[in-house]
């Protein structure tokens, strides 16, 4: 009998058969159907992001926009405040200079003045007072060294006021560099696009720095660095003003009490020359008096000597008739008017002896006067030498000024507006 080969194994049934093609049918149709679905979904994602990526890239190349327009908009308000704040600088170095030529300038009035007051000072004798001319010149230095520290005030004040324009500057042009440096970068971000070719992946762009700020922050320290900015260039012009009205004030103050100083010099000139005239005239007529009195003098010598003849002649005969005999020896009225004469002689004698005697001790005295006189009248000329050595030493002020403005000619003080700032009480 013949026996069937089979096909070892499992062996299903047409059922199972039919269910499993039917399962393959029923899952290829939902696979086809889940495919058709994904590729709706991806064909709808497709289109949503790409309006989205194109709306985000669009809105953040505005965003660069408005920022590089933020940016620009700082960027000139710094360049400006900048600009002004350098202005400002070299207005205040120029006022700065103009304030260290005028101290220059009071170098040599102050050296002129103590040179003039120690000259004043060699007077001698009766010459040797403290007059006008004397305290006109102390009150000189004394102004001038008033006013040297006031303009190196202003010039130490506006040293420091330019420390701090040139920090505020600083400030102003970092800030301005930075905006500069940032408006470059998000320049270049706004012209790059997907077809780009510096474009490419970063390992961490989103990554935050440490220095990173906030817009508010951003924007409140580019305010402050320009108001910064603007209050020291107020500073600054106050000072500005503040320099010029010192300036003009020493400057007229100078002048002022040059003009002083120049009076009491003519008017000491004048007294010491009227002085000198009045003691000149005193001196000649003392002399006068001298050569009167020694031509008196010796007349009342020659007189005193013409006495003594008369004199050996009354006693002679006084003496002589002494020798009379017996009763002849009268005393008579001849003897009477001998012993008269005798006594009126010697009373003349006596008086003349005084008189010389007083004639010649006012001859002493009027020859010590007329020495004190020739003393005095020398400390006089030396006195107006002086004088005139001071006029010719105070001519080394007047060469020195450049374009010398007429005697008398005052600065007004004016602020930069022009207006006065003194008004007549």
């Amino acid at each position: 009998m013949a026996t069937l080969s089979m096909k070892p194994g499992l062996h299903h049934s047409v059922l199972d058969w039919e269910t499993r093609n039917k399962q393959l049918s029923e899952t290829a149709e939902h696979q086809r159907q889940v495919s058709h679905d994904v590729r709706q979904e991806g064909l709808v994602l497709r289109n949503q992001t790409a309006t989205k990526t194109k709306w985000d890239e669009s809105d953040s190349s505005r965003r660069l926009s408005d920022r590089v327009q933020d940016i620009a908009h700082w960027k000139s308000k710094l360049e400006s405040c900048a600009k002004d704040v350098d202005s400002e600088m070299d207005a205040l170095t120029q006022s700065k200079e103009k304030i260290e030529l005028a101290l220059a300038a009071t170098a040599l009035p102050l050296e002129v003045t103590i040179e003039c007051l120690t000259l004043w000072e060699g007077r001698r004798g009766g010459e040797l007072v403290s007059d006008p001319m004397e305290v006109e010149l102390k009150k000189d230095v004394d102004l001038i060294d008033s006013c040297q520290r006031m303009l190196q005030q202003r010039i130490d004040q506006s040293f420091e006021q330019l420390c701090l324009l040139q920090e505020a500057w600083h400030q102003v042009t970092s800030d301005l560099q930075n905006k500069r440096d940032a408006l470059d970068v998000d320049m270049s971000c706004l012209s790059l696009t997907v077809t780009s070719p510096q474009i490419s992946l970063k390992p961490n762009p989103l990554r935050i720095p440490s220095s990173t700020s906030t817009p508010l922050q951003w924007e409140h320290f580019s305010i402050y660095n320009i108001t910064r900015g603007k209050e020291e260039m107020q500073t600054s012009l106050a000072l500005r003003e503040s320099m010029r009205i010192t300036q003009a004030q020493v400057q007229n103050e100078i002048k002022s009490q040059e003009m002083a100083l120049e009076f009491a010099i003519r008017k000491r000139t004048h007294h010491l020359q009227q002085a000198k005239d009045e003691l000149e005239w005193q001196l000649k007529t003392t002399k006068d008096e001298i050569q009167d009195l020694q031509k008196d003098i010796r007349e009342l010598e020659t007189d005193l000597h013409a006495k003594q003849g008369f004199l050996k002649l009354s006693h002679t005969r006084l003496e002589n008739r002494t020798k009379r005999p017996g009763v002849d020896l009268c005393w008579d009225e001849v003897q009477y008017g001998l012993v008269e004469e005798l006594k009126q002689l010697e009373a003349t004698i006596q008086t003349l002896s005084q008189t010389l005697g007083q004639a010649r001790h006012s001859l002493q005295a009027l020859q010590e006067h007329e020495a004190r006189m020739q003393e005095d009248l020398s400390r006089k000329d030396e006195a107006l030498a002086l004088v005139q050595r001071c006029q010719e030493v105070r001519q080394r002020i007047a060469a020195a000024k450049p374009g010398h403005q007429a005697s008398g000619t005052v600065v007004p003080l004016t602020n930069s507006s022009g207006r006065h700032t003194l008004t007549e009480a």
